[in-house]
Formats: C-alpha cells, sequence, structure tokens
C-alpha cells in the first residue's frame, strides 16, 4: 500500500535518489539539470529538507515512487508555488500525483493561503490535464524553462 510521507533532513538521500531519478526522467519538466543537480553537495540535500516548506513522496513498500513539494513565498503569504511534480514510469496511473497535488493544496489552505500556483512545461499534455482537472487554470504567463533554454513554462493558478 503506498503512503504519502513529508520528507525531512534525515531523509535526504532517498529525496536525493528520487530527484535525481525524476530530472533523469523528464529532464523537460523542471527549471534544475541533472547535472547541476548531481553537482549539489550532501549539505545542500538536507537543508533543502529542513526549510519547513513540504517536501513529499509517496512511498510503496521500501521505495519512493513520486514526489511533489510545496514552496511559501516569504514576499507573498497568501500564495504557495508547487515545484518537483513527478511519478515513477512504473507507478504512473495509480493516482499518486493526484493525492499529492491535493495534500499539497489542502496545506496551502489550512495556511492561510489564497492561491496555488505551478507551471507546465509546453507539450506536457498529460501534467496539464492533471493540473486543470484539479482546478488549476492556464494564466497565459509563459516564460523559458531555465535559462538558454527553448522550452517554455506557463504558470496555472487555482484557488485553494
Amino acid at each position: 500500500m503506498a503512503t504519502i510521507e513529508r520528507l525531512g533532513p534525515d531523509d535526504w538521500q532517498e529525496f536525493r535518489e528520487i530527484r535525481l531519478r525524476a530530472l533523469a526522467d523528464a529532464p523537460t519538466a523542471f527549471g534544475m539539470t541533472l547535472s547541476d543537480a548531481e553537482g549539489q553537495a550532501d549539505e545542500a540535500w538536507k537543508a533543502r529538507l529542513d526549510q519547513g516548506d513540504p517536501i513529499l513522496a509517496v512511498r510503496d513498500e521500501d521505495r519512493l515512487v513520486a514526489m511533489g513539494a510545496g514552496w511559501h513565498l516569504p514576499e507573498d503569504p497568501d500564495r504557495m508555488m508547487v515545484w518537483g511534480m513527478w511519478t515513477a514510469p512504473e507507478a504512473r496511473g495509480h493516482g499518486h500525483a493526484r493525492a499529492l497535488l491535493g495534500w499539497l493544496v489542502e496545506h496551502a489552505r489550512t495556511r492561510g493561503a489564497t492561491t496555488v500556483e505551478l507551471h507546465v512545461t509546453d507539450g506536457n499534455d498529460t501534467a496539464r490535464r492533471l493540473y486543470e482537472q484539479q482546478g488549476f487554470v492556464p494564466t497565459g504567463e509563459w516564460t523559458p524553462l531555465r535559462e538558454g533554454s527553448d522550452l517554455r513554462i506557463e504558470l496555472l493558478r487555482r484557488h485553494p
């Protein structure tokens, strides 16, 4: 049975493993590259999990198979960004992303956020469909995926 876990600093090695796996599997879905992530020191992975914002994973038996996270913007406490959404190929179609997204939206609501936002890469129709089914609306605000990339991401928004 799969369960959602909130990761903490002691989970940094598993977090690193699933994040690197996500970046290798879906390099056009994330602002960070696999090469950049592989170059991060152990302390950076621990610190990321010690910042207070939720970083979640779905555990199926003894392995993490999906992840997603939220980031409360210090300059705008009414807003939370969702980032890092990914499900392992062998675990897709089981509702893990939907469950993670639901957890994050509820977390934002209980923290008083009035807006939840996320980005989706142009052409990632599966993710876009999921986000829109969960009430996220395209804003028409496009930016490059990362510096030097021809790929674009669109900001989607919902109100919890």
